[in-house]
């Protein structure tokens, strides 16, 4: 996005001048809900004071009822006004940092720990920079506006109309996001049907995690316009592609990229090595952070280009960490398990710690893997030395809790939080009895029963018992 410095003097003629009529300032939940208070104009002021207050126990995973007031610090160079809204008392909005009332930085606000890190990097003279590549899907909605995961269309990858049905939808976002001041590098059709990602210029750490909460707030607008649902769920549908947020990471020193080496074989430099192997060290507990919800994992299985195996290539794009083919100042590692359903300020934050602790301990990752790791058998893989991402939000959550250092990173009080919300859900969905089930088992009979079936029987007969349940009489 263009590089804005506004001051308060800026904002308060900007707005005069271009008739906003209301304001939101908005602030991100450590799950990467975008959360806002929305004020009037007669309010400005007062919010660029810094005097803005909300309930901080009403956000799931934020303070205490006894320590609940917090304070919204805008960011003034975040002040955009929302190009679909009306022209006359437009709408606008700040993004904020949540703050405590003795003045000092809400230690679990998302915001404010990407900060912090970013803060370690530039001690060590090194700038973050990140390109993300977000997928999602365009599904219908149904007769009462409400999403489904239907959609007639069965365009592939760099399909264009008539057969990419969302091809309209997305050209609207995608000029709707540069009236905001997004550089957009492409967009195109993905490749299971509905699917689609727009790609925008990378940047620092902060301004990308940034662009990435207001990017899906765009997408799922415009979509609505246009009668559509946009999700950026990672599995939404069974048998095809799930969406993606690949990371595009760089690591710079006074405006040099310090990942090339035209010398090198791959043309890495040690700090680039040498932030892989920190990434790779701490993988496992990463993914609770890049991957954290139930769904998640239904991504990452074999079979649809979603990453598994803790690896790295300069060739292929099999292993979980791949270097893109353009060298010199755009040298990059491309991460590529982390999903949209990731907090992006929590997401940035760990990788750029890991990262950071590689270079700082110089570790070196293993050997490029310039095979197909799926076609590998699991023999060659342990000769490799080739292990595994977490297979499910359980198993991340374990070996989150083995990794103090990326703990730390995230401080202790939204660690915490963070553990029993999800641990929460995974027992929420556990607990569950899906369709699935009831289609095609029957634990005690040992017979399918089809769903409905099952339905029309039940609605003859209450059962008292699970096997009640599984053999309901004719």
């Amino acid at each position: 996005m263009n590089m804005k410095n506004y001051t308060r003097e800026d904002i308060l003629n900007l707005v005069e001048e271009e008739d906003v009529g209301f304001i939101r300032l908005q602030f991100t939940d450590i799950f990467g809900t975008m959360k806002n208070v929305a004020i009037t104009v007669s309010q400005l002021k007062r919010a660029l004071d810094n005097k803005c207050m909300f309930d901080g126990s009403s956000i799931e995973g934020f303070a205490r009822i006894e320590e609940s007031d917090m304070y919204l610090h805008p960011d003034l160079n975040t002040f955009e006004i929302f190009p679909w809204r009306p022209q006359q008392g437009k709408v606008a909005r700040l993004i904020c940092d949540v703050y405590k009332p003795d003045g000092t930085p809400y230690e679990s606000d998302p915001r404010y720990i990407l900060k912090k890190v970013m803060a370690e990097a530039k001690e060590m003279g090194y700038e973050f920079n990140v390109g993300p590549e977000l997928e999602f899907f365009l599904f219908h909605t149904d007769d009462d506006g409400l999403p489904t995961t239907l959609s007639h269309e069965s365009a592939g990858y760099f399909d264009l109309g008539p057969l990419d049905l969302g091809e309209n939808a997305r050209r609207d976002m995608v000029l709707t996001l540069e009236d905001m001041g997004f550089e957009i590098e492409s967009s195109h059709h993905e490749a299971a049907p509905a699917q689609h990602e727009i790609d925008f210029r990378y940047d620092e750490a902060l301004t990308t995690a940034d662009n990435i909460m207001t990017f899906k707030l765009v997408v799922k607008t415009i979509a609505k316009r246009h009668g559509l649902h946009a999700t950026f769920m990672p599995k939404p549908k069974f048998g095809i592609n799930g969406s993606g947020m690949h990371l595009n990471m760089s690591v710079s020193r006074d405006g040099i990229n310090v990942f090339q080496d035209a010398k090198d074989e791959y043309g890495l430099s040690k700090e680039a090595y040498c932030f892989i192997g920190g990434i790779m060290k701490h993988m496992k507990a990463l993914t609770f952070i890049t991957n954290p919800s139930i769904n998640s994992y239904k991504r990452l299985i074999p079979g649809y280009e979603a990453p598994v195996y803790i690896a790295w290539s300069a060739k292929n794009r099999t292993p979980l960490i791949r270097i893109p083919g353009s060298r010199g100042e755009y040298t990059r590692v491309e991460l590529r398990n982390p999903d949209p359903s990731a907090n992006p300020y929590l997401a940035l934050a760990v990788c750029l710690a890991a990262g950071l602790d590689g270079i700082k301990q110089g570790l070196m990752p293993p050997k490029a893997v310039n095979r197909n790791v799926y076609e590998m058998t699991e023999e060659e893989r342990k000769i490799f030395g080739i292990e595994k991402l977490p297979g499910s939000l359980r198993e991340a959550a374990i070996e989150f809790q083995k990794d103090t250092f990326i703990q730390e990173i995230l401080g202790e009080d939204l660690s915490k939080k963070y553990i029993e919300a999800k641990t929460s859900e995974y027992y929420e969905y556990r607990i569950q009895i899906t369709d699935w089930e009831l289609e095609k088992i029957c634990t005690y009979c040992n017979t399918i029963l089809h769903l409905t079936e099952m339905r029309k029987r039940v609605s003859d007969r209450r059962w008292q018992s699970d096997r009640d349940y599984c053999c309901i009489p004719e």
